[in-house]
């Protein structure tokens, strides 16, 4: 009988492995109440998320329903999500709307949110309570933990053999809104106090490898190791201080499922959208890229830190989050027409665990259909293409590649690319300069061009990808020039190289298109100097 479902760390990346083979999430999250109804489930999503390729449907569950009443757990509709994604050979990633959804408390159950006082709020201005349950009511923690680990305990029961559930996001975009902190009574006195030791001493260990903006924070209030929260935080104060007490929620709800049944279990995180954006216009003590490193501390239950990508600054972003302890995982991103290239791009150069548009149902409704114009005998030539066709079509080349780009994760071997604002780039991979020249610069009608390079061998490369044409040269200040031995189209079924043709005379470059398609390529390459090679 295979494993669970477990993290394994391959060289720089980090896998998930599922029936004891690496897996790559190619996902859809449905909307926020879609997964509540099983009618509406068979009526409008499974078909359409197991149409569009996805290996992984993200669904919702959903603490109001689950516990309506203190105590009795109602577990009909977990199930009845797990049998239909059986029934389609669908995985699953569920989210466990608790505490936090959104920064709210909107599905919390009626028991909870009806009892201010053994529940208490969050009071963004002293006195008055907010819709948010205060991350320091330790009542409604606990009772969060007891039904999140009755929730595990019971997925524990009815699937450890199907293995159907791969991954489990704790809460969803927490933090606290039109605030930078709680100014209830019980929150000012423990602001008040001292930072904690062990969150002091972790910062002071580890200086060099804290995210840049909280070390920038820390050392502009003196790099000191003892005091207050303002003490030793300065501005970053309220925004530290509510990251510590959230992170610290979350992973008593996150310990006690993991002893029941112990999946990987992620959070995600509601962006900063502007530079210098103050926390409260996003969610403050939420786990932001700045506040990573209180959160990997405070919640070690927690593997991974997952951005809700859907700000245009996609390579940045990526790059932010994708670091030794925290690998990519992208579990909700924006439907329109770069959603191909960017999730080539994101397995490609970021080994990302998971990609997954949200409101996977919705792909293809008319604000989501763009309109792309390739210049053919010097005209634009117009042609419509949905979302999902994207989708599908890019998913399908990823299901054919995945056993090799997991074979070569973490070795320096799989890279990626995407369009930015350039024309033209060049990328040094494999003993070879990659020169990347882009169809069109991209603009909001546009795809842009993206894609995968994965390097088998010497000399031998699998690239996948759309809207550009690749040449592989030499690095800079070498008099070799390179030149193709084969140039091969076709996919990979179960592994195995399945030919389709070899591209030569008038077929003989790089050329990927507007939809994705598989290329290996055997490179040659040699001096022009005749007596280089001995031959004079």
């Amino acid at each position: 009988m295979p494993h669970i479902p477990r993290l394994e760390t391959v060289g720089a990346a980090t896998q998930l492995i599922v029936d004891d083979a690496p897996f790559i999430v190619l996902g859809g999250q449905v909307h926020n109440s879609s997964s509540s109804s099983l009618a509406y489930m068979d009526s409008k999503v499974w078909d359409r998320v197991a149409a569009l390729n996805c290996n992984t449907a993200i669904l919702p569950v959903y603490w109001e329903l689950i516990e309506p009443v203190e105590g009795a757990f109602d577990f009909s509709l977990v199930d009845g999500l797990l049998e239909g994604a059986r029934a389609r050979g669908l995985r699953l990633i569920l989210l466990w709307f608790g505490t936090w959804k959104n920064t709210h408390s909107t599905y919390a159950p009626a028991w909870v949110k009806t009892d201010l006082q053994r529940f208490p709020r969050a009071q963004k201005r002293a006195g008055e309570n907010s819709g948010t349950i205060s991350c320091l009511a330790t009542a409604a923690r606990d009772a969060d933990a007891r039904a999140f680990a009755a929730f595990m305990r019971h997925l524990g029961n009815v699937d450890r053999d199907h293995r159907t559930v791969i991954m489990v996001q704790v809460q969803n975009e927490t933090g606290l809104l039109q605030a930078s902190r709680e100014h209830s009574e019980a929150a000012n006195a423990a602001f008040a106090k001292d930072v904690p030791q062990v969150l002091l001493d972790h910062v002071s260990r580890n200086v060099d490898t804290l995210h840049p903006a909280f070390r920038a924070l820390w050392q502009a209030a003196g790099s000191r190791t003892s005091g207050t929260w303002s003490e030793v935080f300065g501005t970053g104060a309220d925004e530290t201080f509510m990251a510590w007490h959230i992170a610290t929620y979350v992973e008593t709800i996150a310990a006690a499922g993991a002893r029941e049944y112990p999946l990987p279990l992620f959070t995600n995180t509601w962006l900063v959208s502007e530079p210098g954006e103050e926390p409260g216009s996003y969610p403050s003590g939420g786990p932001v890229s700045r506040m990573m490193d209180v959160w990997h501390l405070a919640a070690p239950h927690i593997f991974t830190l997952a951005p809700d990508i859907y700000s245009p600054d996609f390579v940045n972003i990526c790059a932010d989050y994708h670091r030794g302890d925290n690998p990519l995982l992208i579990p909700e991103t924006t439907r329109e027409c770069t959603l191909g290239p960017k999730c080539l791009y994101a397995i490609g150069r970021h080994s990302a665990l998971c990609f997954a548009p949200f409101g996977i149902e919705s792909i293809d409704s008319p604000d989501v259909v763009y309109v792309e114009g390739p210049v053919v005998d010097g005209s634009v030539k117009y042609t419509e293409y949905g979302v999902g066709d994207v989708l599908s079509k890019t998913y399908r080349v990823l299901r054919s590649l995945m056993p090799l780009i997991t074979k070569y994760q973490g070795t320096g071997a799989v890279t990626g690319f995407l369009q930015q604002d350039s024309d033209e780039a060049f990328i040094e991979f494999g003993g070879y300069r990659l020169r990347i020249r882009y169809t069109d610069i991209a603009n909001d009608s546009l795809m842009p061009g993206g894609g995968i390079v994965i390097n088998t061998a010497p000399d031998a490369f699998v690239v996948a990808g759309v809207r550009c044409q690749i040449d592989f040269i030499m690095p800079e200040g070498s008099d070799r020039t390179v030149e193709y031995l084969a140039l091969d189209e076709g996919e990979y079924v179960d592994g195995e190289w399945r030919q389709l043709r070899r591209l030569n005379g008038d077929e003989r470059a790089l050329r990927l298109l507007n939809e994705p398609v598989i290329r290996r390529v055997l490179l040659h390459n040699f001096t022009t100097c005749l007596s280089r090679e001995g031959l004079v």
